[in-house]
């Protein structure tokens, strides 16, 4: 008669395998979900330089400071959020995007998530710890909560009207 093991019986017996049966060593950490790991082991030889993260803005001329300060004075409404507009990876910066596109003004973006050091000196320029980030003519506004309150009670609306191409204003 075969008796049942729990997830967590047999995660634990997987632990106890000595690391020399294993031809790899895998950084990772036993949950009661399930097993975490780490894909990125320094040193792997099986990583390839194609797949590791890279840094897409930084030239070795400009700072990222520099490169958030230009966004923002050159973009009339700036978001930096969590994927791009088409394509948002957060609810926030879903929202965020939906009441922008309401009032069709040109919406510039960068994606935070392809530049950890991106995401840190937004960070840094606005004070604000969390994203998205939205800029309107120069001025940091906040997130998706309070765009929406200022959609809701007009200010969005002020705010946005002698912003080149926005008709749609209702």
């Amino acid at each position: 008669m075969a008796r049942l093991l729990s997830s967590n019986a047999v995660l634990k017996a997987i632990a106890t395998v000595p690391a020399a049966l294993s031809s790899r060593n895998v950084i990772g950490s036993f949950y009661p979900s399930g097993l975490k790991y780490s894909t990125s082991v320094p040193g792997d030889p099986d990583t390839h330089e194609d797949f590791k993260p890279t840094n897409k803005i930084q030239s070795s001329d400009v700072s990222l400071k520099d490169v958030v300060v230009q966004d923002v004075k050159e973009n009339p409404v700036m978001i930096y959020m969590k994927g791009v507009p088409d394509f948002p990876q957060c609810g926030f910066s879903s929202l965020a995007v939906r009441v922008l596109k309401h009032y069709n003004v040109p919406l510039s973006a960068r994606n935070i998530l392809e530049d950890p050091e991106l995401k840190s000196a937004v960070k840094a320029f606005s004070h604000w710890p969390t994203f998205p980030q939205i800029f309107i003519k120069g001025e940091f506004i906040g997130g998706s909560d309070i765009i929406l309150n200022m959609h809701q009670n007009g200010e969005l609306k002020e705010k946005l009207k002698d912003i080149v191409g926005s008709p749609k204003l209702e």
